[in-house]
């Protein structure tokens, strides 16, 4: 019944009206502008290029970093000593140089503390800076700052292991506690230095010696171990930071032979960049790098590939072509 104070309602409208409006009107409504919510749609990421070729000239690149921060890669030079950073489409700019830079071998990127850390070695690559002082005796790193290339640190290395006359700083892995540990490719030893300054030798064993070139590529492992490659016969070590003296050789029936600059994907995967071999090799270990077998790989052909660096969820491999190429290239992997 209606309420005599209140005005008349209109009658419901009947069912069958009712689904007659909705048969007009729902066409209508599909027609309307739709309300999006722009934080809802999906970020876009660029993708990453297969392959990056840089127009420099006999530079003979050696160590390779990406850094995140800058877009940029950082790459080393045997001939020429300098550092550089590249670009996705393969402009190169100088990052950094010291009269000191006969050879710059590896790199690390220590981004937290926004330092290059630099291998520095002299095997008569560079016809400009080499001498008889040096040749075959020289193993030292460079620290720079990463965003100017100022030189923050030079320190010899050779020197601790003085027992042995030849020395090729090669590699260079850091801890979180920001200790660098660099190979020696001529002598039996792995040297470390804090971050004071002070260098001291980690570990000096006969069973990391070789006639021809011996430990090359490092990785620090978050376990508190290191992992380390070695060239000539493809030895895989893991050496606990806590007692160096009781390293291992990690067991695999992987051929690395050539083996040259590693990258840890992760706490289960290393990448090894077998260069005589023209291959990148994927090892998986599933009980703390007791052992480890092969997962995959990734040819590269007749490039002298050298070492690798990890980009967000990809992985670069140098290759540098030969010492007098017209170029060189950032490829990569694709396993």
């Amino acid at each position: 019944m209606q309420h005599p104070f209140l005005p008349q309602l209109p009658a419901a409208p009947s069912l069958p009206r009712l689904l007659r409006l909705l048969v007009v009107l729902l066409p209508l409504l599909a027609l309307l502008p739709g309300c999006s919510n722009d934080d809802d749609d999906p970020v876009e990421i660029p993708a990453t290029p297969d392959k990056i070729t840089v127009p420099l000239a006999a530079s003979h690149p050696e160590g390779i970093q990406w850094d995140a921060a800058n877009q940029r890669f950082i790459v080393s030079s045997r001939r020429e000593g300098r550092i550089i950073t590249v670009k996705d489409d393969s402009t190169y700019t100088a990052l950094a140089d010291d009269a000191r830079l006969i050879s710059t071998i590896g790199l690390h990127l220590d981004a937290g503390r926004n330092r290059v850390l630099a291998a520095v070695a002299d095997n008569n690559f560079n016809p400009a800076r080499t001498s008889p002082a040096t040749q075959r005796k020289l193993a030292a790193v460079a620290v720079f700052n990463a965003t100017t290339g100022n030189l923050l640190a030079y320190t010899d290395l050779g020197s601790k292991a003085a027992a042995y006359s030849q020395h090729f700083a090669n590699d260079i892995a850091v801890d979180a506690q920001g200790n660098a540990y660099i190979t020696d490719s001529f002598a039996p030893v792995i040297y470390k230095l804090d971050l004071q300054g002070n260098a001291t030798v980690l570990l000096d064993n006969a069973q990391l010696s070789s006639t021809t070139f011996g430990l090359n590529g490092i990785v620090y492992h978050p376990d508190g171990y290191l992992l380390v490659a070695k060239t000539s016969d493809g030895s895989l070590f893991k050496v606990p930071l806590s007692n160096p003296a009781g390293f291992t050789r990690v067991t695999t029936t992987q051929n690395l032979a050539g083996a040259d600059g590693l990258l840890l994907s992760d706490n289960q995967t290393l990448l090894v960049v077998a260069g005589s071999q023209g291959t990148v090799y994927r090892l998986g270990s599933t009980d703390g790098w007791a052992t480890a077998a092969a997962t995959g790989s990734f040819v590269t052909g007749a490039v002298s590939p050298t070492t690798i660096t990890r980009r967000s969820n990809d992985a670069y491999v140098l290759y540098p072509y030969q010492p007098t190429a017209p170029r060189f290239a950032i490829v990569k992997t694709r396993f």
